[in-house]
């Protein structure tokens, strides 16, 4: 079972200026691509549009973005909130 590969020309930015770079990706892939670009869009805006909003979506982006002060806030919150809990089963199971 092997797959087509397809080469796809993508320009790659590097820190001293512009470099031409060829990567193969097979036909299924470039479909998609074809799909997901946009009028005037080269395949690598239509790369760096996918892995963009693909970071925008990772739950672990914005982990630990709370103040050292709204996390103690949340944190004595929540431990009120278990001692309530408790409190609450415990007097459930004495009036059994």
């Amino acid at each position: 079972m092997f797959t087509q590969l397809t080469r796809v020309n993508a320009n790659i930015n590097v820190t001293m200026g512009t470099a031409n770079e060829q990567i193969r990706v097979s036909g299924w892939v470039k479909q998609i691509l074809d799909r997901q670009r946009r009028e005037g869009e080269s395949y690598n805006d239509v790369l760096e549009r996918l892995l963009e909003e693909e970071s925008d979506r990772d739950l672990l982006a914005g982990f630990g973005r709370w103040s050292d002060e709204h996390t103690d806030r949340v944190r004595d919150a929540r431990e009120k909130q278990k001692e309530q809990s408790k409190e609450q089963m415990r007097r459930l199971a004495d009036n059994r």
